[in-house]
């Protein structure tokens, strides 16, 4: 049977930390899946130059800060993700520094020292980077090949990016990455931050991105949006990276999975209990068949009313070329993420407003969802705590992933210490009382106010 196991991974000399440590991502190391590593919107304890990212060792049961992260700020860095790749135990992560802004391309040869990493790309105006690695094999060598989407604002029209290196592992900055442009249709206005990607074995690439059309002259959080694929069936690395996949009706570079949705896009405004929306995809390969993708995204179309922010499952046998419904839609969802293991087994993650209650699910099938694995890994009211003026609450993603037939991932969400909030179980490592469901401090007595805290998650075959 397989086993879940949630952990708090604030280090226990945090348990003070009142902040909102919101919007996660998680890198497993394929080559030794007990090292691992986490991020959230953290920074540096002692107030240094460099910000913090978890690590553990131990297969995710404790975790420790590691500040080795160029530009710490007030929340550590802006967003941040992580990737290894499949062989070398190297470490690539994508920022915004948080001191100058900038989006930044790291390179750490080993995560458990404490040398700064390296900076391979460091660009102004952008936004949301996503790390994927690979490692690939050619001519008896092999090379980690590394994808790091994000959102180039300096674009006047699509600003769907990914910068790829087909050998990042050891060169000088900037290793080979190069941005490349992904939303090429004529009338975009602008794309949504995230630029999500899913990467095969055999060399085949997905990018899914929102391009937004239109927009309400009046009220221009409204907007008109297409979800689009792209593919490469080369790496990324050819001469014509990311047009194998032609849209079936006007012929154009990346195929509309969904055209024409409604959604409300403000990152400033709240739209659902205290967390805004508006930008939500994941892709995910099929690790079995290169040919079978699924893409998840939200709008506000499909809910029981006009209102409902709703997510959708998509799912392509055809490369993406035509897709059909993946599994129910589910209103007032959001933050999904996607990932198959290596027997087929597809995942999905999200987290769901309900009676001014966060809940966050995991959904696990090997028949298309017609039947479904199921299980809540947190619930807690929505709230608690108050998020004052920082935004994102929760964040606006959530990150979860595979080595072989495991599934390993990571939310946010409220830090109450209540064994009700954790229906498949949880372990902390900051002090708390789950009789009293209080948190405390360093000194073991002092209470301390929930707040926001990263949860690494591991569903074992």
């Amino acid at each position: 049977m397989p086993t879940i196991k949630v952990v708090d991974i604030t280090p226990k000399s945090l348990s003070g930390d009142p902040l909102l440590d919101s919007e996660p991502s998680i890198a497993v190391n394929p080559e030794n899946p007990q090292e691992m590593v986490a991020t959230a919107f953290t920074p540096d304890p002692m107030g240094g130059s460099m910000a913090p990212v978890y690590v553990s060792t131990d297969g995710g049961d404790t975790w420790v800060l590691n500040s080795v992260v160029p530009g710490n700020g007030s929340l550590g860095t802006g967003d941040i993700s992580v990737g290894y790749g499949s062989q070398g135990g190297r470490l690539y992560t994508g920022i915004l520094n948080g001191r100058t802004g900038d989006m930044q391309i790291l390179r750490a040869p080993k995560v458990t020292s404490a040398a700064p990493m390296n900076v391979l790309v460091d660009r102004a105006d952008e936004d949301q980077p996503w790390v994927v690695a690979v490692t690939v094999a050619a001519n008896g060598l092999s090379s980690d090949r590394v994808y790091v989407g994000n959102n180039d604002f300096s674009s006047p029209t699509g600003t769907a990016t990914v910068d790829v290196s087909a050998d990042a592992g050891t060169a000088g900055a900037p290793a080979g990455f190069g941005p490349i442009r992904l939303d090429r249709r004529a009338g975009t206005i602008f794309d949504g931050p995230p630029i999500r990607i899913a990467a095969h074995p055999d060399g085949t690439v997905y990018i899914a991105f929102m391009s937004f059309t239109a927009e309400d002259p009046v009220d221009r959080a409204k907007k008109t949006f297409d979800l689009v694929v792209t593919r490469d069936d080369k790496g990324g690395v050819g001469p014509t990276p990311f047009e194998a996949l032609l849209d079936s009706t006007d012929g154009e570079v990346g195929q509309r999975a969904a055209a024409g949705r409604k959604v409300r896009f403000d990152p400033r405004q709240r739209s659902l209990g205290q967390e805004r929306t508006g930008a939500d995809v994941s892709v995910a390969v099929d690790t079995t068949d290169s040919n079978s993708v699924w893409v998840a995204y939200c709008d506000n179309l499909g809910g029981t009313a006009p209102t409902d922010y709703v997510l959708h499952v998509l799912h392509s046998a055809s490369r993406g070329q035509s897709w059909s419904q993946g599994h129910p839609d589910v209103v007032n969802g959001k933050n999904p993420s996607l990932a198959v293991n290596s027997d087929g087994l597809v995942g999905l993650v999200y987290q769901q407003l309900a009676h001014n209650q966060w809940s966050t699910v995991l959904e696990l099938s090997g028949d298309g969802f017609q039947t479904v694995e199921s299980h809540v890994l947190h619930q807690a009211p929505g709230d608690v705590p108050r998020a004052g003026s920082q935004l994102p609450y929760l964040g606006d993603y959530i990150r979860m992933i595979t080595v072989g037939k495991d599934f390993y991932g990571i939310f946010c969400g409220n830090n109450t210490p209540d064994r009700a909030n954790f229906p498949v179980g949880v372990t902390y490592q900051r002090n708390a009382n789950f009789t009293t469901r209080q948190l405390l401090s360093t000194d073991g007595v002092t209470r301390v106010p929930p707040s926001i805290d990263p949860f690494f998650f591991h569903r074992a075959a």
